[in-house]
């Protein structure tokens, strides 16, 4: 699918593609071989070229600072995203991104300048997130998990040609925006607006862009428009809202008003219970996570035995200590990164020490935070 664009003296050729096709693949090289760009763009920033280029994508992860800059939840959706694509890949015997490469080799061959079009992944993925509620959030992760496990409809070459054509393209944008609109606003119209621009810019009279074909209409849209944005702002990752950093103050402050309404006016028995019921609620709640999870026996322990204290620290979590012990117990190794592109099942995410350590990280802060919540209206329900 191409678009032609006359924009002043700059010649746009925009070619819409499949990134799991070899149809796409054609497509890309013989428009650069009949179009003679002085200017290649493809859709990708510099951390997914330099992937698709050496094959490596989670080598060189710092497992445990992801876990301590809470983004264990956002690296495990983009390992889940990434090997769902590549297992349709597998399947069509085409390596998700190939089109791409193929532009970027052709360009070498032609000794073309590659122009690097898209927004960092990694800001694009945390917008994404911060962007969802909690609906959206639970709907997306059912979507996914269901699709990872099989449920849907199968996808083959020849629905994946059917994608690219324009109206079904554009059907699927318009249902992806009544049922996720914050992902829609990030993840599409966004880097629509991103792209265009960075086209717009891009040096060269004559430009070669291969972009997505759901990115196409927008890109498009954006470019004939030719209004002034400053994309810099597409670049910004939200400040997370002060309600939410009120919010980790709030338990510990709740918890205290409640220890300290039930000395006034029950003595020491009342705070013995209200401490019962607030480490057995966080300590077995943070504990079943951990179980659930398939942590070493010592790991479990560990998070009983943390969090009913981090719940009460803002800037501490029960998933670090768990991560950390479950690293001493079943440490990751070099062959855990070597594989994470190739875990593609529920069980896989289990089996691979890197996963199964997010894993862990994970479901013992919600274990945690879940045994608070439910802790309070109990404590409340003691004192009254």
């Amino acid at each position: 699918m191409i678009k032609r664009i006359s924009l002043g003296e700059k010649k746009i050729i925009l070619v819409g593609t499949a990134h799991i096709s070899k149809e796409s693949i054609d497509l890309v090289e013989k428009t650069i071989e009949e179009e003679q760009p002085d200017i290649i763009g493809v859709e990708l920033d510099r951390e997914r070229l330099g992937q698709l280029l050496s094959g490596k994508k989670w080598q060189e992860t710092n497992i445990m600072e992801v876990v301590k800059t809470g983004k264990t939840y956002l690296f495990l959706l983009n390992i889940l995203l990434a090997n769902m694509q590549k297992q349709i890949g597998q399947q069509m015997g085409i390596q998700p991104g190939s089109e791409m490469l193929a532009a970027v080799k052709k360009a070498k061959e032609k000794n073309v300048p590659v122009q690097l079009l898209d927004r960092d992944v990694r800001i694009t993925l945390k917008r994404t997130f911060d962007s969802m509620g909690l609906i959206e959030k639970l709907k997306m992760g059912g979507s996914i998990t269901g699709g990872f496990l099989g449920f849907g409809e199968k996808v083959d070459a020849k629905k994946i040609e059917e994608l690219k054509q324009q109206d079904l393209i554009n059907a699927l944008m318009k249902d992806l925006g009544k049922q996720f609109p914050s992902v829609k606003k990030v993840l599409v119209e966004e880097r629509d607006y991103y792209i265009a621009e960075m086209i717009k810019h891009s040096p060269g009279k004559r430009i070669v862009a291969v972009v997505g074909a759901g990115h196409l209409e927008g890109i498009e849209k954006y470019i004939k428009e030719n209004r002034k944005m400053d994309i810099s702002k597409l670049n910004e990752i939200p400040k997370k809202s002060n309600l939410i950093k009120y919010a980790a103050y709030a338990i510990p402050a709740i918890l205290t008003l409640m220890l300290a309404y039930a000395l006034w006016t029950k003595g020491l028995d009342a705070v013995s219970g209200v401490l019962i019921y607030w480490i057995a609620s966080t300590a077995i709640l943070s504990g079943l996570g951990a179980l659930i999870s398939r942590a070493h026996p010592i790991t479990i322990l560990v998070s009983m035995v943390v969090a009913p204290l981090t719940t009460l620290h803002p800037a501490l979590a029960a998933g670090w200590f768990a991560a950390i012990a479950e690293a001493k117990f079943n440490p990751p190794l070099v062959r855990d990164f070597e594989e994470l592109s190739n875990v593609t099942s529920i069980g896989g995410f289990y089996k691979n020490n890197i996963t199964h350590i997010l894993i862990v990280a994970a479901l013992v802060n919600l274990g945690a935070t879940i045994g608070s919540l439910l802790a309070l209206p109990a404590i409340l329900a003691l004192i009254a």
